[in-house]
């Protein structure tokens, strides 16, 4: 069986079970998170088709990150999660996904939904099958303790990794990933940080005018936002996937859970990164 090992496990995120499980519910509780330990609804109505979550070290994004993950939790359990991230290595194929095996953390393996990975690669005719994408990517390995420590083994994931980001090939991906959850009890996950090392207030400004966008559930304004206003977020592309395919999953609404830069968290306003937590609703 293929095991694709943490990279950063003791870096981003705390490198031992105890301790990790820690560091979450201390974002959970955080005077920017939440506030409180989130409980997992058994009967949940499962009305969250798609989530927004940052990916730096949780030190600084986890508590925003927490929010989006208290909301899921409050939603009930997925049984498959696609998660997109975009490629911050620059190796392996453009679009690359991982179609077998489990990824390891401190918090356990969460397995591959193999069937699903298939299916996305089907539909889409865009997306290669290459694990070298994912070996040294942080994106989407810091958003799995979080969901282990929701849900804990009980679900499966594919893992989407973005090198390639146009809005065509970005929308092809959300396109394909919705029919392959057509049925299912699914969620999608993008994973992007926002405004990278500008001024704080510059940030908040740039980062307001990309989130009214993706409030208005409008992928092709968001991509435009992001061009036109120079906006340094890395996953855009993930963006425009993860409102597409919640659009075609029956989401009718997009909503803001939490926003803050790296100067909320350290006080080092002069040059921050930007974090938002949104949730798309049916």
């Amino acid at each position: 069986m293929k095991i694709r090992h943490p990279s950063q496990a003791g870096a981003f995120y705390a490198g031992t079970a105890q301790s990790l499980k820690a560091q979450i519910e201390g974002c959970f509780t955080h005077k920017f998170g939440p506030g409180k330990l989130p409980t997992v609804a058994e009967d949940g109505l499962r009305n969250v088709v798609g989530l927004i979550c940052p990916h730096a070290g949780y030190m600084y994004s986890g508590p925003v990150a927490a929010h989006a993950y208290y909301n899921l939790a409050a939603d009930g359990k997925p049984d498959v999660v696609v998660i997109f991230g975009p490629n911050h290595t620059g190796r392996g194929s453009a679009l690359a996904l991982m179609s077998e095996g489990v990824w390891r953390t401190p918090l356990g393996d969460v397995k591959i939904d193999t069937l699903t990975a298939k299916q996305i690669v089907d539909e889409s005719r865009i997306v290669d099958i290459d694990d070298s994408a994912h070996t040294f990517e942080h994106s989407i390995e810091v958003q799995l303790p979080f969901l282990q420590y929701l849900y804990g083994s009980a679900f499966k994931f594919v893992p989407i990794c973005f090198l390639m980001q146009d809005l065509e090939s970005s929308r092809e991906v959300g396109r394909a990933v919705a029919k392959a959850l057509s049925g299912k009890n699914g969620l999608i996950i993008a994973s992007t940080d926002m405004t990278h090392y500008e001024p704080h207030e510059q940030a908040q400004r740039k980062d307001k005018m990309a989130i009214d966008a993706v409030a208005k559930m409008d992928e092709e304004l968001y991509y435009s936002t992001v061009e036109s206003q120079n906006i340094s977020t890395c996953g855009y592309g993930p963006t425009v996937a993860v409102i597409t395919a919640a659009k075609l999953l029956g989401a009718k609404r997009a909503q803001l859970l939490c926003y803050k830069t790296s100067g909320d968290v350290i006080s080092d306003f002069s040059s921050v990164v930007g974090y938002a937590s949104m949730s798309f609703t049916k």
